[in-house]
Parts: structure tokens; sequence; C-alpha cells
């Protein structure tokens, strides 16, 4: 009878019968050096995600305060991670940091210091494999308070020539409790870099180490400092934080969901620079979440009564980021336009948190670990980008043990918590999607040209498109990104017609201004011929009756020409955009003389003009026309003021590395509604009988075609615009 091999409980099945005379025999699993070159490579997917993993060694370590630095020895690059946190004794080094994959912290899950205690953030034991990705050489210095201090040498490129793990071996050596700085704390030092730290990486780093605390805890008793070297040798270190306006973002949705799956929130948008704003309780049960298209599809029946991720926080915060959004946060915040979009780009997306410190996503290709770009292109809506997300939620490892990240840390282990974590999150996503569309419905402007042309643009749909193809979806699942910029770019057709049918209306404004330009000279030409005669002629001096006469009709003609000049870059074909530069203050004060009578005729004082030297690359005669539109502005309302101060004010802000000068002109008239802080822009929109709503049009377009912006303020008394020009370069200067 054959006879059947019985299974191991358990395992799989052993063989029945073995060959006559021979035995089973038991082999040694081993492990190759190389293991820590090809662990590093595969596990930490890129240099910046092994430092950010060092940094969360010295997190673990309850360190106050760690230190990045970039530098060189000799021509030698290196890189060096210290902390002052608790450090190692030699038992710790040779039983734990020698021990790869060791379970170390998984048994020790919490450490304490001076009576407050921290939960660890790695559990993988894998944190020195970034070590050996970053650089073939490793000096570590180490202390523990009371303990000695203690080197250790690691060569990476030797380890990985050895034959085994037994051959594999590090130098430890004593030193003196001086070589580090403090009491107590950890120096890593990676000599040897495997690859150049150029300033986009470091630019990347700093922008990492800023996401790494969660911002749901407070972040003053762990901080981070980012140093390098200039070609000079000294020293550049600045302290890792988040960017101020990240956190006054114009659409908000943070709350929590509950160990059943239900969420409570609270939405609040608020304006940039205005004092719109709208807040809304926002709940949403299990029930309802289970049955959206995010989880159970049609058969929430089906579905688990409750969900099993566990409990969670969210703070999710989201921004418009066309070019008049990125300008508004730049002149509340004082940021350039570049700088907003690049912190944003940073931070984007849904960063998960566990204990306080980053669990994924770590690199640029794990960001949008949550499919909200594919999803947005997928479906026709009011959808929000991981490029205009910046999202926190925050986990526990007590509370949501279903939820574990993998080895590379760039995704999470496929699982039902996972699923149910993932889907809740896109149902708040949604929540906001929808009360942000109400928002931005309320919140509609008319677009400025530059910002409107730049609209007509095909690049976000390539990157739709792009998206679906990365993610195997068939060219029909493109035919929604189609349609939606075909309905984009319809709108803006749209605008732009309607701009320039009214755009068009002025069209002789040129011809008007060259007739004018061409009777002032004329004219202006022969008085100041016959004034110089009259001048030449009369032997004895003016007399006292003709002399106040003879001074006025020298004015008046020098008034005119400077007039004529204001209006030559409108009559000129030939005019060159920004071919020149100009004075501030000279231009300011060119301006108040020419409106000099009106400004006395109507008791309109203004304060002296700064006395400082301010050159800008714009032409005067464009820098005259902004000038003038806003000091005839501030006149006729002036005018309507039926008591107190009447006042005309110009004030210059320079900043000591700015490439671009802020413009501050400001009255004590009406003021402005504050429904017509923005549409007092707009082409036609005026307030003034019989006015035809061009000038501040004009003007802030002029100001526009310098890469600049000007806005109304809404000031306690009066008026006040702003704007900003660039400041001119040193080969510009004549």
């Amino acid at each position: 009878m054959r006879s059947t091999p019985r299974s191991a409980k358990g395992g799989s099945s052993a063989p029945a019968v073995t060959e006559k005379g021979h035995s089973a025999t038991a082999l040694h699993l081993r492990m190759h050096p190389r293991v820590f070159a090809a662990l590093g490579a595969d596990l930490v997917t890129s240099d910046v995600v092994a430092v950010i993993e060092l940094v969360k060694n010295s997190y673990d370590a309850y360190a106050h305060q760690v230190w990045v630095r970039l530098g060189t020895e000799g021509d030698q690059p290196y890189l060096e991670i210290e902390d002052d946190g608790q450090g190692m004794t030699r038992d710790v080094i040779a039983d734990v940091w020698c021990l790869v994959a060791t379970p170390y912290k998984v048994i020790n899950p919490n450490i304490g210091r001076n009576g407050a205690t921290r939960r660890v953030s790695g559990a993988k034991g894998l944190g020195r494999l970034s070590v050996g990705r970053l650089g073939e050489r490793l000096t570590l210095l180490t202390k523990a308070a009371g303990h000695p201090c203690w080197q250790v040498e690691v060569d990476w490129t030797d380890l990985a020539a050895k034959e085994n793990f037994n051959d594999s071996t590090v130098e430890l050596r004593r030193r003196l409790p001086k070589t580090l700085r403090r009491n107590s704390g950890t120096l890593l030092r990676v000599h040897a870099l495997r690859s150049r730290w150029e300033d986009e990486q470091c630019e990347e780093l700093k922008d990492n180490l800023e996401r790494l605390i969660s911002p749901f805890k407070g972040t003053e008793d762990f901080r981070i400092y980012f140093t390098t070297t200039t070609d000079e040798g000294e020293e550049n270190e600045i302290r890792i934080s988040t960017p101020k306006f990240l956190t006054r973002p114009k659409y908000r949705i943070r709350g929590e969901a509950d160990d059943q799956g239900n969420l409570t929130a609270q939405y609040r948008y608020r304006a940039i620079s205005t004092h719109a704003q709208r807040e809304r309780e926002v709940t949403s049960s299990w029930q309802q979440i289970k049955g959206s298209r995010y989880l159970y599809g049609t058969t929430p029946n089906s579905a688990p009564r409750s969900a099993s991720c566990g409990a969670f926080s969210f703070d999710i915060r989201a921004w418009d980021i066309a070019a008049e959004d990125t300008r508004e946060i730049g002149d509340q915040y004082g940021l350039q336009r570049r700088r907003i979009r690049a912190a944003i780009r940073a931070h984007k997306g849904i960063s998960v948190y566990r204990d306080g410190v980053l669990v994924l996503p770590k690199s640029e290709d794990g960001r949008d670990w949550l499919g909200l770009d594919l999803r947005r292109v997928s479906h026709v809506g009011p959808r929000v980008s991981t490029s205009q997300l910046v999202g926190y939620v925050s986990i526990t490892a007590d509370g949501n043990p279903g939820i574990e990240d993998t080895s590379d840390r760039e995704r999470f282990v496929a699982s039902r918590p996972v699923r149910e974590f993932q889907g809740i999150i896109k149902a708040i996503i949604e929540i906001l999607e929808n009360e942000r569309d109400q928002d931005r419905a309320k919140d509609a402007k008319e677009t400025p040209m530059e910002d409107l042309l730049g609209e007509v643009s095909a690049q976000d749909a390539i990157e739709d498109v792009r998206a679906l193809a990365q993610a195997g979806h068939s060219a029909g699942r493109a035919i929604p990104v189609v349609r939606n910029l075909h309905q984009s770019l319809t709108k803006t057709r749209k605008d732009i017609e309607r701009r320039f049918t009214y755009y068009s209306r002025l069209a002789t404004v040129g011809t008007v201004a060259h007739m004018l330009v061409h009777e002032i000279r004329n004219r202006t030409t022969a008085i100041s011929q016959f004034l110089r005669l009259f001048r030449t002629e009369s032997k004895k001096e003016l007399r006292r009756s003709l002399a106040p006469s003879f001074k006025i009709a020298s004015e008046s003609v020098s008034a005119l020409e400077r007039l004529a000049d204001v209006f030559r870059p409108l009559a000129s074909r030939r005019f060159k955009q920004g071919s020149r530069t100009s004075l501030l203050e000279e231009r300011i004060e060119a301006c108040l003389r020419l409106q000099q009578q009106e400004l006395q005729g109507s008791n309109i004082d203004h304060s002296p003009v700064p006395d400082s030297r301010t050159r800008v690359a714009i032409h005067p005669g464009e820098l005259d026309a902004v000038l003038l539109n806003l000091i005839t502005n501030s006149i006729y309302w002036l005018q309507e003021l039926k008591s107190g101060t009447r006042m005309l004010d110009f004030s210059i802000t320079q900043p000591d590395d700015a490439t671009r000068v802020l413009i501050r002109a400001s009255d004590t008239g009406p003021g402005i509604h504050s429904e017509d802080l923005e549409r007092v822009f707009w082409p036609g929109m005026t307030r003034k009988p019989n006015g035809i709503g061009m000038g501040l049009t004009v003007a802030s377009e002029l100001v526009a075609a310098y890469g600049g912006r000007m806005a109304a303020q809404d000031v306690d008394t009066g008026a006040c615009f702003v704007f900003d020009l660039p400041l001119a370069r040193e080969q510009e200067i004549p």
C-alpha cells in the first residue's frame, strides 16, 4: 500500500522516503555582507529619505535638537548628523546597533527622559542601512550620560568585500568625554559620499525636514537645524520651520474619525486678502461613508457594521494656486510666488503621522498614495489635486494597529483597516471639495489680463493624461480630461473676447495721444521761443507787475511739456516696454508738481517725498501713468470729503535682500467700499459720475506687465493702494 506523507503541523509536507543510508542534514542560513548595500538601495528609496530616517533615529533617542550639516574636510565632502539625545552605551552599540533588523524598538516602544515619555517612530531596525546608502565610510561618536564616549568606524565597501557575516566587524574605541560637545548624544559623520548634494537636492531635504514633525504636536521639544557651507568656507545654519502661510489656508477641514468610522469636523473658509470667511460644522456617519464609491461600492449592506481602522485626527488644508491666488499670498506674507508654490509642492498631498512622526509619504513618487490625481481626472466635478492640498492625518501605534507601513516606508500594507482608512480620508476630501466649490462661486473675481492669457494652456491636461497612462488606463479614460480642457478654454476665450471688445473702444487713445503730443510740442515750442526772446530783448529787469505773470507762463509751458512726456509712450509705435529705468522718488515728485494746482485748489496736502534714490526697471512714461492715475483718483475723492484733513501720502519699502520695491499710495478720503476692493480694477468699473472706469485698470495692468500686482487695501480711514516694481539691475542703470 502506498504510504501517505504526514504534514508537520502548520508546515509543508516532508518527504516520505529518503535514500538508503542517508539522513537529513541541518544547514545554516547564511547572509552575505553585501546585504547592507542591497537592502540599503531597496529599502531606502533616496538619499533624502536616508537622512530623514537618521533624523528620526535622533528623535527616537529623545533628542531635543538635531543638526544636519553638509560640509567639506579638505576637499572631501561629508554629511553629518548630530543630536543631544541619550546616546549609546557600549552594550547598546554591541547588542543593538550592531544587530541588523533588531527587535529592540518593538520590545521597547517608548523612551523616557526626565520624567517625560516619547513613542519611538522606528521599529524595523533598518535605520543604519541609510548610512550605507549615503556614503562609503562612517564615523560614529556617541555618549550616554555617566558613561564613556565611544567611537565606531565602519567601512561599508570593506564589509561588502567580506565572504560572510562572521568576518564582518566594525572598529570600536574609547574616546575622551570632551570629544563630544554635549553630556550625551550621538554624532554620525558619513565620508566619501556616493552622490553630490547640489542646491536642488538640499532644497528638497529642507522641505522634507519641514514635514517630519506632525502639526498636531508642538515642535518645541524637537528642533532641527540644517547647515551648509559656502564656497568661501562660511557656515549657513537655519532652523527648519514651516512657512507661516501654510498655517492659514484658504480652505480647511479638521476634526476626528472615531473608532466606529464616524466623522465630526469643522470646515472653514477664510479669504487671503479680505475679511470674507465662513465656518460650518460637518458630520458624516460610517453608514454614509461605507456606502460611498470609495469603499464597498453598490453593496453597502454587506459592509462591516463599523470601521476597523481605529480612531484618528485630521487637518486638511487647500489653496487655489492660480497666479492671482499666489500673488495674494505673496502680498500678505511678503513671499515670492516661486517660494509659495515650492512650499505647497514640498508639503503637498496627505501626510500620515504615527505618534507625532511622519510615516508616509517619504519620497515625491509616493505623494499621491491615495490616488487623488487619478480620481480628479477620471471624474468631472470640483476636484482638487495633490498640488493644492496639504493634509495631515494623525494615528497611533496603539490605536491603529491594523495600519502598517511597508519596509520601504512608501505605502501601507494592503488590508481591510487600510482600505477603510483610505476610504474615510477620501470622503473627508470630498466634503472639503463640495464646501470649497460653494465659496469659490461667491469669491469669483475678474482675472488680470496676464493671468487670463496664462490660462490658455494645455499643460495641466498633459499632466492629467500622463497620470492616466502611468496608471495603465485606456485612451477612453482621457475623454473627461479633454472635455474639461475644452470647457476651460471656451470660458477663457469668452472672457478674452469680452475684455478686448471693451479695450477696442479705447483703441483711439493712441491716436489721441499722438495728436496731443504733437500739438503740445508745436505750441510750447513757439511759446518758449517767445518767452526767451522777450527776456533777451528786455534791457531792464522785468517790472514787478510783469514778473509774476512771466513766471507763471514759464511754469505752465514746463507743465505742458511734462504732460507731453507722460503721453509719449502711448503715442510712439516704436516704444519698447522696459527699455528705460526711472528714479522712483523723482517721478513721484514730478507727478505731484504736475497736479500742484489741483492739490492747492482743493486744500490737499501731501507728505514729503522720501529723499532716497530708488531706481526701478520701468519706463518713466509708464511709471508716470501709474502714479498720475493714483494721484488724480485721490484728488477726486478727497474733494468729496466734507470735513477733516485732506492728505495724500506716498511711502516706499525696500527690504535689504529684495529684488523689488513696494510702493504705498494712501489718502484720507472717504475710502473704498469693501465689496469694491477687487472690483476697482475691473474694466468699466467706476463710482465716478460719467467716469469710464479705465484708470485703475490701465495702472494695474502696467504694473502686472512688470511682474507686479496692484491691490486696494481695506484701511480704517481713506483709500490705500499698494503695488510693487522691479529694482533696476546694475547693468540697467545709465
